[in-house]
C-alpha cells in the first residue's frame, strides 16, 4: 500500500471513514495562540510566510526609494523622511543626508530583502505551502511541525536582519553578495548579524525543501500520477531539489566567513592583506575566490528559485483563462527538469573578471547558452497555448500575460552577459541590474501578483476587486518599465553600479572638472527614474487596498470561481483542516478544459468517468 492510499484509505460510505479535518475535527477551536501563531496547518504556514514576505517587499521598496533619491541628489537631504532617518539611524543620516556608507547598508540590506526575505519565502514557501498539498489531494504536508519549525526560522532570520540596522556601526555594507576580504575589513559588527541572518534563512529554506519533495512524492492522492501532476507542482519540486542542494555550501561559507570575523581565521583573507594602508593581522593563506565559488553555487541556481515557480503559476492562470489545455504539458516537464540540472553548472558566469583562464570561462560560457534552451521551450509552450484560445481577460490573466513578454526581455538582455567577450565591458554596469530586475521584478512579481489576484478567493471565499485590479496592473506595468528600461542605455554608457553618488565624479555635467565620460543626458536620467520608482510606489497603494478591502467585503464566490480543473479548487472553500471533505481519486491530467463530447468547457481531475452506455447487440441473421 502506497502512502497515498495510506493517508486516504479506501471508504465504503463516508461516514466509516471520516478523514482528518472533517466536520467533526473542525469544530475543535485550537485559539488564537495554536491556531494563528504556532500553527502546523500548511494553510495557515502559508498565509503566515505570505503575510510576512509581502510586508518585507514593501520595506525592500522603501530602502531603494531611498538610495534613488540620494543617486539623484547626492548630498541633499531626504525630504520628508531626513529627520526621522537621523534620529533613528544617527550619524549616518546626520543632517537627513544619507551617506555612502548609508548608502551601501540600504544596497546590501535592499538585495538580501528582495531576494532572501521577499520573493524566495513568498514564491516558494507561502504559494508552495497553501497550494502544493491542495493540488495533490495531501491532507497536509508531510511534516507538519517541521512546516512550522522552518517558518519560524525564517521569522528570526528577518528580525535578525532588521535589528542590524539599529548596532553601532550600522548593517551589513558589502553588498547583497558579501564579498571577502571586503566583508571582513568593514568595521562594523553589522556583517555579522547578516551571517547570522543567512544562516537562519537558510536552515528555513532547507526545512521547507525536505518537506516539500517528501510531500509532493509520498503524499499525492490515488491517481495522481507522475504526469498527472500540475505543472506548478513540478516547478515546486524542482525548486525544492535546488535548495535542498545548492543552499548547504552557502552556509557552510557563511560559517567560515562568520570565524573570519569572530575568530581571526582566515578561510577566506589571503596574505599579504592590506586594510587601511596596514597590513591586516591575520594568518593568512585563504582564497577570497573559494567565497565566491561557494557564494555563487548558490548565487544562480537561486535565479531559478526565484523564477520556475512564478512559471508555474503563469501556467496555471493561463490554462484557466484560455480554456484549453497548456500547449507541450511534457515539453513543460522535461524542460523544467533540465533546467533543474543545468543551474548547476553555469555559476561561474559571474566570475568572469576573476582571471579564471580561458578554457573554463569557454564551459561556463556554452552552460549558459544551453540552459537558455529549456527556458525558451517553456516561455513558448505558454505563448502557443494563448494561439486559438478563448481568452479570459481579468488580473491574474493581466499580469500572467505581462510575465511573458517581460521575462523575455530579461532573458534575452541576459544573453551579453553570459558571453565573456562583451561581460568583459558590461559587468559592474547598471546594464547588470536592468537585466537581473527584468527578471525578477516585472518578471517574477507580476507572476507572483498574478497568484495572489488567482488564489485569494480560495484562500478567504472572496474576490478581490477588478477595477482596482487592473488599476494596480496598469500603473505596475507603466512605471516599472519605466524604472528600469533606462538603465540599459546607461549601463551600456559605461555607468557603474554601487556608486552612491550615482557615477557623479564621471561627469562633467554635474562635477566640474570630472573625467567626463558619462554626458548629462545620462546622469539626468537618474531623476526619472526616482520619479517613476515613486509612481510605481503609488500604484501599489490599489493593491494594498483592495487586498485588505476584500477579505470582508469583496464579492462572495464558491468553490470554483474560476471553473478550473486542478484539485485545489474541488475543495470546500476555504479549506478545512484536512482539506478534502472527502478523500479526492484522480482520473485525469491537470488542464482538461475544451474536451469534446462533455457538457463544460472544463472537467476537473477528480471527477469520475462516465461509462458509455452499453450498445445493443446486433441480431444474428439467419440463414
Amino acid at each position: 500500500m502506497d502512502a497515498a492510499t495510506e493517508q486516504f484509505p479506501p471508504s465504503h460510505g463516508h461516514e466509516a471513514h471520516e478523514p482528518h479535518g472533517s466536520h467533526k475535527a473542525a469544530h475543535h477551536d485550537p485559539g488564537f495562540w495554536r491556531g494563528y501563531i504556532f500553527s502546523s496547518d500548511h494553510k495557515v504556514i502559508g498565509i503566515q510566510y505570505g503575510m510576512t514576505a509581502l510586508l518585507f517587499l514593501l520595506f525592500g521598496f522603501f530602502l531603494m526609494i531611498l538610495m534613488r533619491w540620494q543617486i539623484a541628489h547626492p548630498g541633499e537631504p531626504v525630504p520628508f523622511l531626513g529627520p526621522l532617518l537621523e534620529k533613528i539611524l544617527g550619524q549616518p543620516a546626520a543632517g537627513g543626508v544619507i551617506s555612502p556608507e548609508l548608502y551601501n547598508s540600504f544596497g546590501a540590506m535592499h538585495g538580501t530583502i528582495m531576494v532572501f526575505l521577499g520573493i524566495v519565502p513568498l514564491a516558494f514557501a507561502a504559494f508552495g505551502n497553501y497550494v502544493v498539498p491542495l493540488m495533490i489531494g495531501a491532507p497536509d504536508m508531510a511534516f507538519p511541525r517541521v512546516n512550522m519549525a522552518s517558518y519560524q526560522a525564517y521569522f528570526l532570520g528577518g528580525v535578525v536582519m532588521l535589528v542590524s540596522f539599529f548596532i553601532p556601526g550600522g548593517a551589513a555594507q558589502a553588498g547583497w553578495t558579501s564579498y571577502s576580504p571586503l566583508a571582513t575589513s568593514i568595521p562594523t559588527h553589522g556583517q555579522l548579524f547578516w551571517i547570522i541572518g543567512m544562516v537562519l534563512l537558510i536552515t528555513s529554506s532547507l526545512l521547507g525543501a525536505v518537506n516539500f519533495i517528501a510531500t509532493i512524492i509520498q503524499l499525492r492522492a490515488p491517481g495522481m500520477t507522475w504526469m498527472r501532476l500540475p505543472f506548478f507542482v513540478w516547478a515546486q519540486l524542482v525548486t525544492a531539489f535546488i535548495l535542498l542542494l545548492a543552499f548547504p555550501p552557502l552556509e557552510a561559507a557563511a560559517i567560515m566567513q562568520m570565524m573570519d570575523n569572530v575568530a581571526h581565521t582566515s578561510f577566506f583573507l589571503p596574505t599579504g592583506l592590506a586594510v587601511g594602508g596596514k597590513l591586516a593581522g591575520v594568518s593568512g593563506g585563504g582564497s577570497p575566490l573559494l567565497w565566491q565559488h561557494l557564494f555563487w553555487f548558490l548565487g544562480h541556481p537561486e535565479v531559478y528559485v526565484l523564477i520556475l515557480p512564478a512559471m508555474g503559476i503563469v501556467c496555471e492562470i493561463l490554462a484557466t483563462n484560455t480554456r484549453k489545455p497548456i500547449w507541450g504539458y511534457k515539453s513543460l516537464v522535461y524542460s523544467v527538469l533540465a533546467i533543474g540540472f543545468l543551474s548547476f553548472i553555469v555559476w561561474a558566469h559571474h566570475m568572469y573578471l576573476t582571471g579564471m583562464g580561458t578554457e573554463i570561462s569557454a564551459f561556463f560560457q556554452a552552460t549558459t547558452m544551453i540552459i537558455s534552451i529549456p527556458s525558451v521551450i517553456i516561455l513558448t509552450c505558454l505563448l502557443i497555448s494563448l494561439w486559438g484560445a478563448s481568452i479570459r481577460i481579468n488580473t491574474p490573466m493581466l499580469f500572467s500575460l505581462a510575465f511573458l513578454p517581460m521575462f523575455g526581455i530579461g532573458g534575452l538582455t541576459g544573453l551579453p552577459l553570459g558571453f565573456n567577450a562583451s561581460d568583459v565591458y558590461l559587468h559592474d554596469t547598471y546594464y547588470v541590474i536592468a537585466h537581473f530586475h527584468y527578471v525578477v521584478a516585472p518578471g517574477t512579481l507580476f507572476a507572483l501578483f498574478a497568484g495572489i489576484y488567482h488564489w485569494f478567493p480560495k484562500i478567504t471565499g472572496r474576490k478581490m476587486n477588478e477595477f482596482w485590479g487592473r488599476a494596480h496592473f496598469w500603473g505596475s506595468f507603466i512605471f516599472m518599465n519605466l524604472v528600469f528600461m533606462p538603465m540599459f542605455e546607461q549601463g551600456i554608457k559605461g555607468m557603474l553600479r554601487r556608486m552612491a553618488n550615482g557615477g557623479a565624479n564621471y561627469s562633467a555635467a554635474v562635477v566640474p572638472g570630472a573625467i567626463d565620460t558619462l554626458p548629462g543626458s545620462i546622469m539626468q536620467l537618474h531623476t526619472w527614474i526616482l520619479w517613476a520608482a515613486v509612481a510605481l510606489g503609488i500604484a501599489q497603494i490599489p493593491f494594498i487596498v483592495n487586498f485588505f478591502w476584500s477579505i470582508r467585503h469583496g464579492e462572495k464566490v464558491g468553490d470554483n470561481p474560476w471553473q478550473a480543473t486542478t484539485l485545489e479548487w474541488q475543495a470546500p472553500t476555504p479549506p478545512p483542516h484536512g482539506n478534502f471533505a472527502v478523500p479526492p481519486r484522480i482520473y485525469r491530467g491537470p488542464y482538461e478544459y475544451s474536451v469534446p463530447g462533455h457538457d463544460s468547457d472544463f472537467t476537473p481531475q477528480n471527477e469520475p468517468e462516465i461509462a458509455a452506455p452499453a450498445m445493443p447487440k446486433a441480431p444474428i441473421p439467419v440463414h
